[in-house]
């Protein structure tokens, strides 16, 4: 999962007042073994959302165990020392609570959102299975098979999911952003429950995690808390794997995948720079309004030309995410119309870039584009759950979620050059991988239900 940063954008008030500008509201500590605690107060209505984040994802996993991570993230929900399997679950839910988790390339989080008297109970629960989960090899086995239908129901049996795991693993030489965060299916065929065992006794150490309270709360309740049911467990040596930097691309990456299918469809994924230093990396804040100006709103670039007025595609869009522990793309997309082909929807997207690149924007257009994410936010009410995601998501991925403010403000200063500036640098062959989906007759067989289990 990654966090755009256009939204934060979204994020902060119609009138950009800074999310964190009161000092008092959100306030951080750190344990003494080194689990970072983060508390943003909000008022409005007595519930806290709860969050335990451990800076751990299929980024971090070696050939041959892929997908541990989100196995690990099945097997906390199967009992510890205290509980049995499905109890955690049975106890949030008797507090009339709601919880759930979910892995990513960059991080593992586990979450509740309880009446706030409920908070010390389910705070114990997750510092439970943080240091006493149970690995019962039967219990694995039920689940294994969860995570493999899991598999098959998301990915196997989805044409564009299939296109995207081809894509990545071709963009990608030797990064493990080539590789599924469920995992390779042989990979998860031959895992054992020690395999996850080890994932667990490895990564899931209090100074490895950050947790987020966020909603009605005092600072002081949940810093004594989290010390309280936390602060015993010992730090852990962590070692980090090494970088395992791309090596230059040389001309485009193609990929086909050939599935049954109701339409043709093509994505082009070009690698672009991530942001790293909030101050310095203007390119990644422009790249971000680029990918607004192309589909940023209702009558954005794409749309406009492609599908209502020149009709050849049916839909299409942009996307670029800066925020992440290892490389980025932007991505163009789209299913061509009747009669258009996925090479002339691969030159047609191409050619907006560069029209961007050759004319570049007008003023007005990007401060329409700029009025337009501020005005969506206008009907959208912000919530306690999204506040932590945000908090959570912006310390995982190495920053903090004090530099929201300042992305925010730099992506208001972004100009029309520096949007035209990276439309002609980053939009070339050598950075580009080409996936496309060659749809096959679709079957009568009818689409599996849901795994028992699935979580996410």
């Amino acid at each position: 999962m990654k966090l755009s940063i256009r939204t934060l954008l979204l994020a902060a008030s119609v009138v950009l007042t800074p999310l964190w500008a009161n000092a008092a509201q959100t306030e951080e500590f750190t344990l003494k073994n080194g689990m970072k605690i983060i508390v943003n107060e909000d008022h409005r209505a007595p519930t806290v959302a709860h969050m335990v984040w451990y800076r751990v994802g299929s980024v971090d996993e070696r050939n041959g165990v892929t997908g541990v991570a989100h196995a690990l993230e099945h097997m906390m929900f199967k009992g510890t020392k205290k509980l049995k399997p499905g109890e955690f679950s049975k106890r949030v839910a008797q507090l009339g609570g709601r919880e759930n988790a979910f892995t990513s390339k960059d991080y593992t989080a586990y979450f509740q959102q309880i009446e706030k008297s409920k908070l010390e109970a389910v705070m114990a629960l997750e510092a439970d299975r943080m240091a006493n989960l149970v690995f019962d090899k039967n219990e694995f086995a039920k689940e294994i098979r969860v995570v493999m239908e899991e598999r098959r129901l998301r990915t196997d049996d989805q044409p564009t999911s299939k296109l995207y795991e081809a894509l990545a693993a071709t963009t990608y030489a030797v990064h493990p952003y080539r590789n599924p965060i469920i995992g390779w299916m042989d990979d998860l065929q031959n895992m054992t429950v020690n395999d996850v065992k080890a994932w667990h006794d490895t990564w899931y150490a209090p100074n490895n995690a950050t947790m987020v309270v966020s909603g009605d709360v005092e600072p002081k309740q949940v810093f004594a808390l989290a010390q309280k049911y936390f602060g015993s467990y010992p730090a852990k040596t962590l070692t980090r794997t090494r970088p395992q930097n791309e090596p230059p691309q040389e001309g485009i990456k193609r990929v086909t995948v050939k599935a049954p299918a109701e339409n043709p469809y093509v994505v082009l994924a070009f690698k672009v720079p991530a942001l790293r230093d909030i101050a310095k990396d203007d390119d990644a804040y422009a790249l971000d309004v680029l990918s607004a100006v192309l589909d940023g709103y209702d009558n954005a670039r794409l749309s406009a030309k492609l599908v209502r007025t020149d009709r050849v595609a049916n839909d299409v869009g942009a996307s670029y995410s800066g925020i992440a522990r290892g490389p980025v793309l932007f991505i163009l997309d789209g299913t061509p119309a009747q009669g258009t082909t996925t090479e002339q929807l691969e030159k047609l997207l191409r050619a907006e870039v560069e029209r961007i690149a050759n004319e570049g924007v007008s003023e007005a257009e990007l401060k329409r584009v700029k009025t337009q994410l501020i005005a969506a936010q206008i009907y959208k009410r912000d919530s306690v759950f999204g506040q932590a995601m945000e908090i959570g998501v912006m310390e995982m991925s190495g920053f903090s979620y004090k530099d929201t403010d300042r992305v925010i403000e730099k992506l208001r200063a972004v100009t029309p050059q520096q949007v035209q500036a990276v439309a002609q640098k980053y939009f070339g062959d050598d950075a580009l991988t080409v996936g496309t989906l060659v749809p096959l007759p679709m079957t009568e067989k009818k689409p599996a239900a849901a795994p028992a289990g699935l979580r996410h």
